[in-house]
């Protein structure tokens, strides 16, 4: 089968996953969740990796998946089941080698534009309610999360009211998206932060929502935790752990605990589902 948006591969040594079926029109009306995916992966991918999700998550929210600003190298263990859905995508630079440089007004710019035009071209009407990622798209999806709370408290509104953020498996820091969210604590949006290292305190963390999603067999367990711990109020974080590794929970015990826990928050803000 080919892959939208992709020419088919007659002879690639590997068949292509079935890609997730879009949102049917059944869920135009429901409260939408922005979905952003990790460094070397893209929307289509991402779709398919969360498609346990999408299936359990699918009577109460519309899940709709952004594609990143800047192209890169397939992710760890993206090839070669996912090989022929590229090119690869990631938010921000993880490799100085690699990736450019470019300054932090411009790689927020990058940012803000990919999740609004994902956003502008869904076809759903229901209320922008949350924000979902996986490992780099967790910092990215915390972020804003962030970036909401700070417009709100420096300037009294905000122009997306982010309610909760899912954190699946994301590294610290967060990242600043401009001057009402800098600290020596947050990473700019032009900065590495691979290798981390701030030893004060974030004295404003991340006091809307969040539920952090850690799999207690991943290498970067430790660096989640660091995540939640030292950027995010304890009193408004849910945590949901699962025994896997750097990857999103298929077996529907897990994802049954990741999804209730999205309800269970999402009611708390007074959202339907």
């Amino acid at each position: 089968m080919a892959s939208k948006g992709f020419p088919y591969l007659s002879n690639h040594p590997q068949a292509l996953p079935a890609p997730a079926p879009p949102p049917p029109k059944s869920t135009l009306h429901l409260p939408r969740i922005l979905c952003l995916h990790g460094g070397g992966v893209n929307a289509e991918v991402f779709t398919l990796q969360c498609r346990s999700i999408i299936n359990m998550l699918s009577s109460t929210f519309r899940l709709v998946f952004a594609d990143g600003p800047h192209f890169c190298g397939p992710g760890p263990d993206i090839v070669p089941v996912y090989e022929a859905y590229g090119p690869f995508r990631r938010w921000l630079r993880w490799k100085p080698s690699e990736h450019p440089e470019i300054d932090d007004e411009a790689a927020t710019d990058e940012i803000m534009y990919c999740t609004k035009r994902a956003m502008d071209e869904d076809e759903g009407t229901g209320e922008w309610v949350g924000v979902l990622g996986f490992s780099q798209g967790a910092k990215v999806a915390a972020s804003l999360l962030y970036d909401t709370q700070c417009r709100i408290e420096r300037y009294g509104s905000a122009e997306m009211n982010w309610r909760f953020a899912v954190v699946m498996q994301g590294r610290h820091p967060l990242v600043s998206f401009g001057c009402h969210s800098k600290h020596p604590a947050v990473c700019n949006a032009g900065q590495i932060s691979e290798g981390w290292d701030y030893q004060g305190i974030l004295d404003r963390k991340l006091t809307l929502p969040s539920i952090h999603v850690h799999g207690l067999q991943d290498y970067g367990l430790e660096l989640h935790r660091k995540m939640m711990r030292e950027y995010c109020d304890p009193q408004s974080v849910t945590l949901v752990e699962w025994d896997g590794a750097h990857r999103l929970p298929i077996k529907t015990d897990d994802v049954s605990k990741v999804c209730q826990a999205i309800w269970k928050v999402a009611r708390s803000q007074g959202i339907k589902c």
